[in-house]
Protein backbone atom coordinates (compact mmCIF):
# COMPACT_ATOMS: atom_id res chain seq x y z
CA UNK A 1 0.00 0.00 0.00
CA UNK A 2 3.14 2.47 0.76
CA UNK A 3 3.88 4.35 -2.36
CA UNK A 4 7.37 4.52 -2.28
CA UNK A 5 7.41 7.54 -4.13
CA UNK A 6 8.91 10.58 -2.01
CA UNK A 7 6.53 13.79 -0.49
CA UNK A 8 8.55 15.46 2.16
CA UNK A 9 11.59 17.92 0.98
CA UNK A 10 13.96 16.91 3.91
CA UNK A 11 16.38 19.36 2.75
CA UNK A 12 14.20 22.03 3.26
CA UNK A 13 13.69 20.89 6.23
CA UNK A 14 16.71 21.06 7.89
CA UNK A 15 17.10 24.72 6.54
CA UNK A 16 13.89 25.44 7.80
CA UNK A 17 14.04 24.18 11.28
CA UNK A 18 17.45 25.13 11.99
CA UNK A 19 16.53 28.89 11.14
CA UNK A 20 13.41 28.74 13.05
CA UNK A 21 15.25 27.36 16.31
CA UNK A 22 17.47 30.72 16.02
CA UNK A 23 14.80 32.76 15.54
CA UNK A 24 13.74 31.44 19.02
CA UNK A 25 17.15 31.54 20.60
CA UNK A 26 17.49 35.19 19.89
CA UNK A 27 13.65 35.95 20.57
CA UNK A 28 14.90 35.44 24.36
CA UNK A 29 18.33 36.75 24.20
CA UNK A 30 20.89 34.82 26.64
CA UNK A 31 19.36 30.92 26.86
CA UNK A 32 16.84 28.74 25.24
CA UNK A 33 15.63 25.50 26.47
CA UNK A 34 14.03 23.10 23.50
CA UNK A 35 11.90 20.17 24.63
CA UNK A 36 12.82 17.69 21.94
CA UNK A 37 9.40 15.43 21.80
CA UNK A 38 9.34 12.31 20.05
CA UNK A 39 12.78 10.21 18.27
CA UNK A 40 15.73 13.02 18.27
CA UNK A 41 17.06 10.04 15.52
CA UNK A 42 16.11 6.52 14.39
CA UNK A 43 12.58 8.72 13.82
CA UNK A 44 10.94 5.68 11.57
CA UNK A 45 7.45 6.68 12.23
CA UNK A 46 7.91 10.38 10.57
CA UNK A 47 9.90 8.72 7.90
CA UNK A 48 7.31 6.32 7.11
CA UNK A 49 4.26 9.29 7.37
CA UNK A 50 6.09 11.76 5.34
CA UNK A 51 8.24 9.78 2.47
CA UNK A 52 11.38 11.45 2.08
CA UNK A 53 11.95 12.57 5.74
CA UNK A 54 15.24 10.88 6.86
CA UNK A 55 15.24 9.31 10.04
CA UNK A 56 18.29 10.68 11.76
CA UNK A 57 16.46 14.55 10.59
CA UNK A 58 16.97 16.23 13.53
CA UNK A 59 20.05 15.01 14.58
CA UNK A 60 21.46 16.22 11.35
CA UNK A 61 19.49 19.87 11.74
CA UNK A 62 20.92 19.99 15.37
CA UNK A 63 24.31 19.43 14.02
CA UNK A 64 23.94 22.55 12.16
CA UNK A 65 23.46 24.10 15.18
CA UNK A 66 26.15 22.05 17.35
CA UNK A 67 28.63 24.83 18.29
CA UNK A 68 25.65 26.66 19.96
CA UNK A 69 23.97 23.80 21.10
CA UNK A 70 24.44 21.44 24.12
CA UNK A 71 22.27 18.15 25.07
CA UNK A 72 20.72 17.20 28.75
CA UNK A 73 19.27 13.73 28.71
CA UNK A 74 16.44 13.15 31.46
CA UNK A 75 15.59 10.41 33.21
CA UNK A 76 12.81 9.26 35.67
CA UNK A 77 14.25 7.57 38.68
CA UNK A 78 11.49 5.44 38.84
CA UNK A 79 11.61 4.19 35.24
CA UNK A 80 15.18 2.69 36.10
CA UNK A 81 14.02 1.13 39.44
CA UNK A 82 11.00 -0.43 36.78
CA UNK A 83 13.67 -1.17 34.66
CA UNK A 84 10.93 0.00 32.19
CA UNK A 85 12.05 -0.71 28.53
CA UNK A 86 12.10 0.90 25.35
CA UNK A 87 9.29 -0.80 23.24
CA UNK A 88 10.93 -0.27 19.73
CA UNK A 89 14.70 -1.05 20.32
CA UNK A 90 13.82 -3.28 23.48
CA UNK A 91 16.66 -1.96 26.10
CA UNK A 92 15.86 -0.40 29.17
CA UNK A 93 15.37 3.55 29.64
CA UNK A 94 19.08 3.62 31.42
CA UNK A 95 20.94 1.50 28.69
CA UNK A 96 18.96 3.96 26.20
CA UNK A 97 20.56 6.80 28.20
CA UNK A 98 24.11 5.54 28.20
CA UNK A 99 23.39 4.81 24.15
CA UNK A 100 22.09 8.24 23.51
CA UNK A 101 25.46 9.50 25.33
CA UNK A 102 27.48 8.06 23.10
CA UNK A 103 25.82 8.34 19.61
CA UNK A 104 25.56 12.56 20.57
CA UNK A 105 29.29 12.39 21.80
CA UNK A 106 30.31 10.35 18.66
CA UNK A 107 28.84 12.57 16.11
CA UNK A 108 30.17 15.74 17.65
CA UNK A 109 27.25 17.03 19.53
CA UNK A 110 28.32 17.85 23.54
CA UNK A 111 26.09 16.26 26.11
CA UNK A 112 26.76 18.29 29.81
CA UNK A 113 24.70 16.39 31.74
CA UNK A 114 21.68 13.44 32.71
CA UNK A 115 18.97 14.49 35.14
CA UNK A 116 17.24 11.95 37.40
CA UNK A 117 14.02 13.30 38.11
CA UNK A 118 11.58 12.39 40.50
CA UNK A 119 14.37 11.29 42.69
CA UNK A 120 13.91 9.63 45.81
CA UNK A 121 16.83 7.49 46.78
CA UNK A 122 16.33 4.55 44.61
CA UNK A 123 19.29 2.18 45.26
CA UNK A 124 18.74 1.05 41.31
CA UNK A 125 18.63 5.30 40.56
CA UNK A 126 22.12 5.87 42.30
CA UNK A 127 24.32 2.95 40.84
CA UNK A 128 23.25 4.48 37.36
CA UNK A 129 24.64 7.53 39.30
CA UNK A 130 27.61 6.01 39.96
CA UNK A 131 27.94 4.32 36.49
CA UNK A 132 27.52 7.32 34.78
CA UNK A 133 29.99 9.61 36.93
CA UNK A 134 32.76 6.78 36.26
CA UNK A 135 32.20 7.79 32.60
CA UNK A 136 32.52 11.40 33.35
CA UNK A 137 28.76 12.25 32.85
CA UNK A 138 27.66 15.19 35.07
CA UNK A 139 24.42 13.84 36.98
CA UNK A 140 21.88 15.90 38.64
CA UNK A 141 18.32 15.08 40.99
CA UNK A 142 15.29 16.89 40.42
CA UNK A 143 12.06 15.94 42.77
CA UNK A 144 8.86 15.18 42.99
CA UNK A 145 6.32 18.62 43.58
CA UNK A 146 3.19 17.64 46.10
CA UNK A 147 0.29 18.97 43.74
CA UNK A 148 2.32 19.91 40.99
CA UNK A 149 1.43 20.86 38.36
CA UNK A 150 -1.57 22.38 39.25
CA UNK A 151 0.12 23.97 42.50
CA UNK A 152 1.56 27.14 41.56
CA UNK A 153 2.56 28.13 44.91
CA UNK A 154 4.21 25.29 46.15
CA UNK A 155 6.17 24.84 42.42
CA UNK A 156 7.42 28.42 42.49
CA UNK A 157 8.88 28.21 45.83
CA UNK A 158 12.73 26.91 47.41
CA UNK A 159 10.66 23.63 48.45
CA UNK A 160 9.68 23.22 44.62
CA UNK A 161 11.56 24.04 41.86
CA UNK A 162 13.91 25.85 44.07
CA UNK A 163 15.02 22.62 45.73
CA UNK A 164 15.82 20.96 42.96
CA UNK A 165 19.64 21.08 41.32
CA UNK A 166 20.75 24.00 39.28
CA UNK A 167 21.92 22.57 36.02
CA UNK A 168 25.14 23.83 34.71
CA UNK A 169 24.54 25.02 31.46
CA UNK A 170 27.41 26.79 28.77
CA UNK A 171 25.66 27.35 25.49
CA UNK A 172 22.84 29.63 24.10
CA UNK A 173 20.33 26.50 23.09
CA UNK A 174 20.19 23.75 25.57
CA UNK A 175 18.28 20.64 24.22
CA UNK A 176 16.14 18.50 26.62
CA UNK A 177 15.65 14.76 25.00
CA UNK A 178 14.86 11.71 26.81
CA UNK A 179 14.30 7.61 25.94
CA UNK A 180 11.03 8.09 26.46
CA UNK A 181 7.19 9.80 27.14
CA UNK A 182 7.03 10.81 31.09
CA UNK A 183 10.92 11.64 31.82
CA UNK A 184 10.27 14.91 32.71
CA UNK A 185 11.53 16.83 29.62
CA UNK A 186 9.20 20.06 30.01
CA UNK A 187 9.40 19.72 34.15
CA UNK A 188 13.38 20.11 33.70
CA UNK A 189 12.93 22.79 31.50
CA UNK A 190 11.07 25.03 33.34
CA UNK A 191 12.66 24.46 36.68
CA UNK A 192 15.73 25.69 34.95
CA UNK A 193 13.94 28.65 33.63
CA UNK A 194 12.82 29.34 37.09
CA UNK A 195 16.83 29.10 38.53
CA UNK A 196 18.33 31.04 35.49
CA UNK A 197 15.41 33.78 36.21
CA UNK A 198 16.65 34.23 40.06
CA UNK A 199 20.11 34.26 38.35
CA UNK A 200 19.48 37.46 36.23
CA UNK A 201 19.47 35.57 33.03
CA UNK A 202 17.10 36.14 30.37
CA UNK A 203 16.13 32.09 29.38
CA UNK A 204 12.88 31.07 27.46
CA UNK A 205 11.42 27.55 26.56
CA UNK A 206 9.87 26.35 23.16
CA UNK A 207 9.15 22.43 22.09
CA UNK A 208 9.94 21.04 19.27
CA UNK A 209 7.51 17.91 18.18
CA UNK A 210 7.29 16.91 15.12
CA UNK A 211 3.39 15.23 15.31
CA UNK A 212 1.00 16.50 15.51
CA UNK A 213 1.67 18.81 12.48
CA UNK A 214 0.24 22.19 13.58
CA UNK A 215 -0.52 23.58 10.18
CA UNK A 216 -1.80 20.23 8.80
CA UNK A 217 -5.93 20.22 9.07
CA UNK A 218 -7.10 18.02 12.33
CA UNK A 219 -8.25 14.98 10.01
CA UNK A 220 -5.18 15.00 8.16
CA UNK A 221 -3.94 11.05 7.40
CA UNK A 222 -0.54 12.22 8.50
CA UNK A 223 -2.29 13.12 11.83
CA UNK A 224 -4.50 10.83 12.35
CA UNK A 225 -1.33 8.57 12.33
CA UNK A 226 -0.18 9.96 14.76
CA UNK A 227 -3.27 9.39 16.69
CA UNK A 228 -2.30 5.65 16.02
CA UNK A 229 0.62 5.36 16.87
CA UNK A 230 0.02 6.89 20.16
CA UNK A 231 -3.20 4.74 21.01
CA UNK A 232 -1.54 3.54 23.63
CA UNK A 233 -0.96 6.89 25.23
CA UNK A 234 -4.83 8.04 24.72
CA UNK A 235 -3.03 11.29 23.03
CA UNK A 236 -6.18 13.17 21.27
CA UNK A 237 -6.03 15.74 18.13
CA UNK A 238 -7.29 18.39 19.13
CA UNK A 239 -8.18 22.36 17.19
CA UNK A 240 -5.90 24.24 19.62
CA UNK A 241 -8.59 26.51 21.21
CA UNK A 242 -5.96 29.11 22.41
CA UNK A 243 -5.00 30.01 19.08
CA UNK A 244 -7.90 30.07 17.19
CA UNK A 245 -9.22 32.66 20.20
CA UNK A 246 -6.17 34.35 19.79
CA UNK A 247 -4.99 35.07 16.59
CA UNK A 248 -8.73 33.39 14.51
CA UNK A 249 -6.46 30.54 13.21
CA UNK A 250 -7.33 27.18 13.12
CA UNK A 251 -4.06 25.33 14.32
CA UNK A 252 -3.78 21.18 15.70
CA UNK A 253 -2.22 20.46 18.95
CA UNK A 254 -3.19 17.49 21.39
CA UNK A 255 -4.77 17.03 24.98
CA UNK A 256 -1.81 16.87 26.80
CA UNK A 257 -0.29 20.31 25.29
CA UNK A 258 -3.61 21.79 25.77
CA UNK A 259 -5.35 20.92 28.87
CA UNK A 260 -1.33 21.65 30.38
CA UNK A 261 -1.32 25.58 28.62
CA UNK A 262 -3.21 27.48 31.30
CA UNK A 263 -0.46 26.20 33.72
CA UNK A 264 2.01 26.96 31.42
CA UNK A 265 1.02 29.94 31.16
CA UNK A 266 0.78 30.92 34.93
CA UNK A 267 4.12 29.76 35.77
CA UNK A 268 5.58 32.07 32.47
CA UNK A 269 3.73 34.71 34.16
CA UNK A 270 5.11 34.06 37.77
CA UNK A 271 8.40 33.52 36.39
CA UNK A 272 8.99 36.03 33.83
CA UNK A 273 6.29 38.80 34.34
CA UNK A 274 4.47 38.18 31.66
CA UNK A 275 3.75 35.08 29.38
CA UNK A 276 5.92 35.24 26.17
CA UNK A 277 3.22 32.70 24.65
CA UNK A 278 -1.18 33.02 23.60
CA UNK A 279 -0.94 29.28 23.10
CA UNK A 280 0.19 25.46 23.04
CA UNK A 281 1.28 26.02 19.29
CA UNK A 282 2.79 29.40 19.99
CA UNK A 283 5.06 27.27 21.91
CA UNK A 284 6.38 25.03 19.10
CA UNK A 285 9.01 25.45 16.68
CA UNK A 286 7.73 22.89 14.11
CA UNK A 287 8.21 23.29 10.34
CA UNK A 288 7.35 20.12 8.91
CA UNK A 289 4.31 21.07 7.53
CA UNK A 290 5.63 23.42 5.23
CA UNK A 291 8.36 21.13 3.99
CA UNK A 292 5.85 18.44 2.46
CA UNK A 293 5.93 18.59 -1.24
CA UNK A 294 2.88 16.10 -2.47
CA UNK A 295 0.53 15.35 -0.05
CA UNK A 296 -1.42 12.89 -1.90
CA UNK A 297 1.44 10.49 -1.37
CA UNK A 298 2.11 11.70 2.13
CA UNK A 299 -1.32 10.60 2.49
CA UNK A 300 -0.95 7.34 1.03
CA UNK A 301 2.11 6.50 3.58
CA UNK A 302 -0.05 7.91 6.25
CA UNK A 303 -2.69 5.49 5.31
CA UNK A 304 -0.78 2.60 5.12
CA UNK A 305 0.42 3.62 8.79
CA UNK A 306 -2.39 3.30 10.93
CA UNK A 307 -3.07 -0.32 9.13
CA UNK A 308 -0.22 -1.45 10.51
CA UNK A 309 -0.46 0.29 13.43
CA UNK A 310 -3.79 -1.24 14.10
CA UNK A 311 -2.04 -4.95 13.05
CA UNK A 312 0.55 -4.17 16.13
CA UNK A 313 -2.36 -3.39 18.35
CA UNK A 314 -4.02 -6.94 17.60
CA UNK A 315 -0.69 -9.07 18.30
CA UNK A 316 -0.31 -6.78 21.56
CA UNK A 317 -3.89 -7.78 22.41
CA UNK A 318 -2.60 -11.95 21.87
CA UNK A 319 0.36 -11.27 23.80
CA UNK A 320 -1.17 -9.10 26.40
CA UNK A 321 0.38 -5.79 25.66
CA UNK A 322 -2.83 -4.00 24.19
CA UNK A 323 -5.92 -3.40 25.37
CA UNK A 324 -9.25 -3.39 23.73
CA UNK A 325 -9.99 0.02 24.17
CA UNK A 326 -6.39 0.59 21.95
CA UNK A 327 -7.89 -1.67 19.04
CA UNK A 328 -11.27 0.53 19.50
CA UNK A 329 -9.52 3.55 19.12
CA UNK A 330 -7.26 2.30 15.95
CA UNK A 331 -10.86 1.02 14.55
CA UNK A 332 -12.14 4.12 14.59
CA UNK A 333 -9.16 6.05 13.25
CA UNK A 334 -9.67 4.15 10.42
CA UNK A 335 -13.04 4.64 9.67
CA UNK A 336 -11.91 8.22 10.03
CA UNK A 337 -9.24 7.85 7.47
CA UNK A 338 -11.66 5.84 5.23
CA UNK A 339 -9.34 2.48 5.11
CA UNK A 340 -9.61 -1.37 6.11
CA UNK A 341 -7.33 -4.03 6.69
CA UNK A 342 -8.61 -5.08 3.04
CA UNK A 343 -6.36 -2.30 1.75
CA UNK A 344 -3.22 -3.58 2.64
CA UNK A 345 -2.58 -5.84 -0.11
CA UNK A 346 0.12 -7.94 1.16
CA UNK A 347 -3.02 -9.63 3.37
CA UNK A 348 -4.58 -11.90 0.86
CA UNK A 349 -2.02 -13.00 -0.68
CA UNK A 350 -0.49 -14.43 2.70
CA UNK A 351 -3.67 -15.68 3.79
CA UNK A 352 -4.55 -17.69 0.37
CA UNK A 353 -1.22 -19.39 0.15
CA UNK A 354 -1.66 -20.31 3.90
CA UNK A 355 -4.94 -21.71 2.84
CA UNK A 356 -3.49 -23.49 0.17
CA UNK A 357 -0.38 -25.20 1.96
CA UNK A 358 -1.92 -25.53 5.51
CA UNK A 359 1.00 -24.15 7.06
CA UNK A 360 2.02 -20.40 8.01
CA UNK A 361 2.65 -18.17 5.05
CA UNK A 362 4.09 -14.57 4.40
CA UNK A 363 3.66 -12.09 1.77
CA UNK A 364 5.83 -9.15 0.54
CA UNK A 365 5.18 -6.48 -1.72
CA UNK A 366 7.70 -4.73 -3.45
CA UNK A 367 8.04 -0.96 -3.99
CA UNK A 368 6.91 -1.79 -8.03
CA UNK A 369 3.83 -3.09 -6.71
CA UNK A 370 5.25 -7.15 -7.38
CA UNK A 371 3.55 -9.66 -5.19
CA UNK A 372 5.51 -12.30 -3.32
CA UNK A 373 4.90 -15.09 -0.91
CA UNK A 374 6.77 -17.83 0.88
CA UNK A 375 5.70 -21.09 2.42
CA UNK A 376 6.62 -22.47 5.42
CA UNK A 377 8.70 -25.93 4.63
CA UNK A 378 11.03 -28.72 6.12
CA UNK A 379 14.42 -26.69 5.83
CA UNK A 380 13.06 -22.35 6.29
CA UNK A 381 9.92 -20.94 7.94
CA UNK A 382 7.82 -18.69 5.57
CA UNK A 383 9.34 -15.41 6.59
CA UNK A 384 13.07 -17.15 5.71
CA UNK A 385 11.97 -18.66 1.96
CA UNK A 386 9.69 -15.18 1.51
CA UNK A 387 13.56 -13.47 1.71
CA UNK A 388 15.38 -15.60 0.04
CA UNK A 389 12.05 -15.30 -2.87
CA UNK A 390 12.99 -11.50 -3.12
CA UNK A 391 16.30 -11.43 -3.59
CA UNK A 392 16.13 -13.88 -6.28
CA UNK A 393 13.63 -11.84 -7.37
CA UNK A 394 15.53 -8.70 -6.92
CA UNK A 395 18.71 -10.09 -8.69
CA UNK A 396 16.59 -11.42 -11.34
CA UNK A 397 16.98 -15.15 -10.96
CA UNK A 398 15.00 -17.66 -11.74
CA UNK A 399 12.72 -18.79 -8.68
CA UNK A 400 13.92 -22.34 -9.25
CA UNK A 401 17.51 -21.57 -8.40
CA UNK A 402 18.89 -23.04 -5.19
CA UNK A 403 20.40 -20.20 -3.40
CA UNK A 404 21.37 -22.37 -0.12
CA UNK A 405 22.58 -26.34 -0.42
CA UNK A 406 20.72 -28.44 2.26
CA UNK A 407 24.23 -29.35 3.01
CA UNK A 408 25.21 -25.97 4.25
CA UNK A 409 21.27 -25.65 5.82
CA UNK A 410 21.19 -29.14 7.61
CA UNK A 411 24.25 -28.98 9.88
CA UNK A 412 22.54 -25.46 11.47
CA UNK A 413 19.54 -27.30 12.02
CA UNK A 414 21.49 -30.09 13.99
CA UNK A 415 23.02 -27.86 16.11
CA UNK A 416 19.79 -25.88 16.57
CA UNK A 417 17.93 -29.15 17.88
CA UNK A 418 20.92 -30.89 19.38
CA UNK A 419 22.74 -28.44 21.05
CA UNK A 420 20.73 -25.16 21.54
CA UNK A 421 17.45 -26.99 22.98
CA UNK A 422 15.57 -25.65 20.08
CA UNK A 423 12.34 -27.56 18.89
CA UNK A 424 11.89 -25.89 15.86
CA UNK A 425 14.80 -27.14 12.81
CA UNK A 426 13.50 -24.16 10.46
CA UNK A 427 15.59 -21.53 9.92
CA UNK A 428 15.18 -18.04 10.73
CA UNK A 429 15.59 -14.79 9.12
CA UNK A 430 19.04 -14.03 10.62
CA UNK A 431 19.85 -17.90 10.30
CA UNK A 432 19.21 -18.07 6.75
CA UNK A 433 20.87 -14.52 6.03
CA UNK A 434 23.93 -15.90 7.66
CA UNK A 435 23.73 -19.08 5.86
CA UNK A 436 23.47 -16.83 2.54
CA UNK A 437 26.50 -14.63 3.25
CA UNK A 438 28.29 -18.12 3.31
CA UNK A 439 27.54 -19.50 0.19
CA UNK A 440 27.94 -16.32 -0.96
CA UNK A 441 31.83 -16.69 -1.08
CA UNK A 442 31.46 -20.02 -3.15
CA UNK A 443 27.84 -19.44 -5.51
CA UNK A 444 28.11 -16.79 -7.76
CA UNK A 445 24.14 -16.83 -7.46
CA UNK A 446 24.11 -16.77 -3.67
CA UNK A 447 26.10 -13.09 -3.84
CA UNK A 448 23.88 -12.08 -6.65
CA UNK A 449 21.40 -12.17 -4.34
CA UNK A 450 23.03 -10.91 -1.09
CA UNK A 451 24.44 -7.72 -3.04
CA UNK A 452 20.31 -7.26 -3.19
CA UNK A 453 19.68 -6.41 0.20
CA UNK A 454 19.24 -3.13 0.66
CA UNK A 455 16.90 -3.36 -1.97
CA UNK A 456 14.21 -4.98 0.75
CA UNK A 457 14.37 -1.38 2.71
CA UNK A 458 10.47 0.39 2.39
CA UNK A 459 8.81 -3.22 1.06
CA UNK A 460 5.79 -4.47 2.99
CA UNK A 461 5.53 -7.84 4.52
CA UNK A 462 2.36 -9.68 6.42
CA UNK A 463 2.90 -12.81 8.05
CA UNK A 464 0.08 -15.19 9.07
CA UNK A 465 1.44 -16.09 12.20
CA UNK A 466 3.13 -13.83 15.18
CA UNK A 467 6.68 -13.90 14.25
CA UNK A 468 9.46 -14.64 16.92
CA UNK A 469 11.05 -11.67 18.27
CA UNK A 470 14.15 -12.36 16.61
CA UNK A 471 12.45 -12.34 12.91
CA UNK A 472 10.53 -9.30 13.80
CA UNK A 473 14.51 -7.58 14.71
CA UNK A 474 15.66 -8.40 11.52
CA UNK A 475 12.72 -7.19 9.33
CA UNK A 476 12.86 -4.07 11.08
CA UNK A 477 16.93 -3.83 10.72
CA UNK A 478 16.34 -4.24 7.17
CA UNK A 479 13.24 -1.29 6.79
CA UNK A 480 10.45 -4.04 6.58
CA UNK A 481 7.28 -2.78 7.46
CA UNK A 482 5.98 -6.29 9.02
CA UNK A 483 2.62 -7.07 10.03
CA UNK A 484 0.89 -10.17 11.56
CA UNK A 485 -2.07 -12.11 12.20
CA UNK A 486 -2.89 -12.07 15.62
CA UNK A 487 -2.50 -15.59 16.21
CA UNK A 488 0.53 -17.67 17.47
CA UNK A 489 2.09 -21.13 15.25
Amino acid sequence: MSSGKIGFDNEKYLKMQSARIRERIEHFGDKLYLEFGGKLFDDYHASRVLPGFKPDSKLQMLLQLKEEAEIIIVINAGDIEKNKIRGDLGITYDTDVIRLFHIFTKIGLYVSSVVLTRYEGQPSADAFQSRLEAMGIHVYHHYSIKGYPSNLKAIMSEEGYGRNDYIQTSRKLVVVTAPGPGSGKMATCLSQIYHEHKRGINAGYAKFETFPIWNLPLRHPVNIAYEAATSDLNDVNMIDPFHLEAYQETTVNYNRDIEIFPVLNAMFEEILGESPYKSPTDMGVNMAGNCIIDDAVVCEDARAEIIRRYYTALCGRRKGTSTEEEIYKLELLMKQAKITPEDRKVISPALQKEQQTGEPAAAMELPDGTILTGRTSELLGACSALLLNALKHFAGLDDAVLLMSPHVIEPIQNLKIQHLGNQNPRLHTDETLLALSICATTDENAKKAMDQISKLWGCEVHSTVILSPVDERIFKRLGVNLTCEPKFS
